[in-house]
């Protein structure tokens, strides 16, 4: 179980995983095992964007450069469109997401992951990924402007 920086701001409380790197976008990405990342949404992303009806992930099999949109996410307030923060080839697309979606908001740091990745050696170090109080500061950011332009 990963531990958390935290922050309650309004009446939300986001969370931000520390054993992983992020994106700006707010997609985070975690090396497996085997060498091959993890990837879904942030705390902040999915409960921002609302309740996910229906998530679609590209094939297995299919290979993206940095950039390019791996997933999609439908909910109640809007689609989203997320791309890949590394170029790589998905090698593992999560089964829950057919039949449960939900599980994105109910665990995004965990069972709502959304693809495994392999990328080539290295590559993960090439890109501009941010540590979890770098993309914690981000986040917080993101939040108080929303907040003060209610």
């Amino acid at each position: 179980m990963p531990e958390y920086l935290q922050t309650t701001i309004d009446k939300f409380t986001f969370k931000v995983a520390t054993d992983r790197r992020y994106s700006g976008d707010g997609i985070w990405l975690q090396e497996t095992a085997d060498g091959r990342l993890r990837v879904g949404v942030t705390d902040f992303v999915q409960q921002h964007s609302g309740d996910v009806a229906f998530a679609s992930v590209k094939a297995t099999g299919t290979t993206l450069s940095a950039g390019d949109e791996f997933a999609e996410l439908e909910t109640v307030k809007v689609n989203l469109s997320l791309p890949l923060p590394v170029a790589g080839t998905i090698v593992e697309v999560n089964p829950a997401l057919d039949t449960t979606p939900e599980v994105v908001n109910q665990a995004p740091y965990g069972d709502g992951w959304l693809a495994v990745v392999e990328v080539p050696a290295g590559a993960i170090d090439r890109v501009g990924l941010l540590d979890p109080p770098a993309y914690f500061a981000v986040m917080r950011s993101q939040v108080e402007q929303e907040l003060n332009q209610q």
